[in-house]
């Protein structure tokens, strides 16, 4: 036994090496990038023939991932959870499969949305899919969670998630590591049709599901992870779930307690333990990073008249992440603000790197456009994204992985010609081909830019499922190769590059301009690189 000092997705990824995995699959989203780099740098990974490759995108992670359990063997997924939502189509119907080998679905959320668009929770999928959910407390519980999780998997036939948030995710703290269990032998499922969804089998799965509901139910209760934690005081009782019990903890004396506590680290909800704790106290308080699921279902299943405290009745911010400061004035304890943070020194929004690409790109665009006007250009997740803001101020929308090829598709059905869609590399290939051949099917009169960086820049350069491929991607696709322009985006190239945004944002059909420079933090460490290998 090791003990390692991990960040959280250190420990969910060694976790994972040491349940015996076979792959592990993702794509890049902050918080959960280092578990798969954790993975592909991992010696022992290496050594024990785990796959560890990056996936397009979620979705194909999912079903690759799921393709292995199919196989026999254990198998990891992971993305942020707005990256749950591509993957949706398979994550839902690997609940209605089943697995053979384990599967664990980790899905990292963002309260707050400090690199995403919205703070979605993502425990009501798991609800939703009726599977079990594993939210730590901790590095170590993030350890032995995942650590038991396929086994967990096995017994119930089913996906198992395990869920964490930001601040368990990048903090860090010593984790006690257990041995290695070796890897599941391959083996096909006993039922032929198991994975087969035709209706007629579907039908037959779903109410298997829905038997195995009790199970669920009676493990969650019996879990060590949920803990009734007697205090002095019966007035009021406290549901603290995943990282919000630490917060709480930072606020009680463990020696003169006087709350009643459950600690909610496994779902579904312990339902006898929040009635015992109904039941003992007058009033409940429920606290929970993210959406305020567990007070919905308490205030559902126990509306019997004691008041039930938390983000629906004011008592905690309905938005954000929580923190011992917050938990500390819904207790009713004084709190100290400290002073107020001077202008010079506040958050300030990101900014495009220095010699990066996307810089020269936006700069060639608003001199190809400024003839048409403003609002036109639909752009894409990415640090692309950064040119909505001055001095660019080049972008108008910016929804999801994807949409900026299919909304300036359907801007363009609308009269808005032309319009333009900014979209990355590796942006590209994760959804926006299909919208592409869209686009090409209607020869709809849209401009794509595609601005290549040769990585995934935004969570840190990871390859490009796109590199060296775009242009024949696109004739593949049915882009008029006359209408395929690649650029280099750099000063001196500036007038023939807009001259080429020009003629392509008059052109009555479907063109691509492809402006490739490497990511200059790439370039960087490349060269660092190149130079110690000499």
């Amino acid at each position: 036994m090791n003990k390692l000092l991990l960040l959280g997705v250190e420990a969910i990824a060694q976790g994972a090496i040491d349940a015996g995995i076979s792959g592990a699959y993702a794509y890049p989203g902050t918080p959960s990038t280092e578990i798969m780099e954790y993975v592909q740098a991992s010696k022992q990974a290496k050594e024990l023939g785990i796959h560890r490759e990056w996936s397009a995108n979620e979705k194909t992670a999912m079903e690759s991932a799921l393709g292995m359990s199919y196989a026999g063997k254990r198998a990891l997924v992971s993305f942020k959870h707005v990256g749950l939502n591509v993957a949706a189509d398979a994550f839902i119907n690997a609940t209605i499969t089943g697995v053979n080998g384990g599967l664990v679905v980790l899905s990292a959320d963002d309260p707050s949305m400090h690199s995403s668009q919205n703070e979605q929770d993502s425990r009501f999928y798991a609800k939703f899919a009726m599977i079990p959910v594993l939210e730590p407390s901790n590095q170590q519980e993030a350890y032995d969670m995942i650590y038991n999780a396929f086994e967990l998997s096995e017994r119930l036939n089913v996906p198992v998630m395990i869920r964490i948030t930001t601040r368990l995710a990048h903090s860090r703290a010593g984790v006690e590591t257990k041995p290695t269990k070796t890897q599941n032998q391959m083996k096909l499922p006993s039922n032929p049709r198991q994975f087969v969804l035709l209706p007629g089998i579907a039908r037959v799965n779903y109410k298997k599901l829905l038997n195995i509901q009790p199970l669920m139910n009676s493990i969650a209760e019996e879990s060590g992870y949920n803990k009734l934690i007697k205090g002095k005081s019966t007035k009021l009782g406290i549901i603290a779930s995943g990282i919000a019990y630490n917060y709480l903890m930072e606020n009680v004396n463990k020696d003169d307690n006087p709350y009643h506590i459950l600690k909610l680290s496994h779902y579904p909800l312990p339902q006898k333990q929040v009635k015992e704790l109904y039941d003992t106290c007058d009033e409940l308080l429920i606290l929970e990073d993210g959406y305020p699921i567990v007070e919905e279902m308490v205030r559902g299943f126990l509306n019997m008249g004691k008041p039930v405290h938390g983000r629906l009745d004011g008592t905690l911010p309905r938005d954000g992440e929580l923190n011992p400061a917050i938990v500390a004035k819904a207790l009713g304890m004084e709190t100290y603000e400290g002073t107020p943070i001077p202008e010079v020194v506040r958050m300030r929004p990101p900014s495009l790197c220095l010699g990066c690409g996307h810089r020269d790109v936006y700069a060639d665009l608003n001199e190809a456009i400024k003839e048409y006007g403003t609002g036109r250009v639909f752009a894409d997740i990415g640090c692309y994204t950064l040119g909505a803001l001055p001095p660019f101020n080049a972008i108008n929308t910016t929804v999801d992985m994807g949409a900026s090829i299919t909304m300036a598709i359907g801007a363009a059905n609308a009269g808005l010609v032309p319009a333009v869609a900014v979209i990355g590399d590796s942006t590209f290939t994760h959804s926006g081909m299909t919208g592409l051949l869209d686009a090409v099917n209607q020869n709809a009169p849209i401009t794509v830019i595609i601005s290549d960086n040769s990585t995934a820049g935004m969570t840190g350069g990871q390859t490009s499922s796109a590199f060296g491929r775009i242009v024949d991607i696109c004739k593949g696709l049915g882009v008029d190769p006359e209408h395929i322009h690649v650029t280099t985006p750099l000063k001196k190239n500036h007038e023939e590059n807009v001259a080429i945004f020009k003629k392509e944002l008059a052109h009555q059909g479907v063109s691509v301009v492809i402006p490739q420079r490497e990511c200059i933090q790439t370039f960087a460490r490349r060269k660092k690189n190149e130079r110690k290998a000499k």
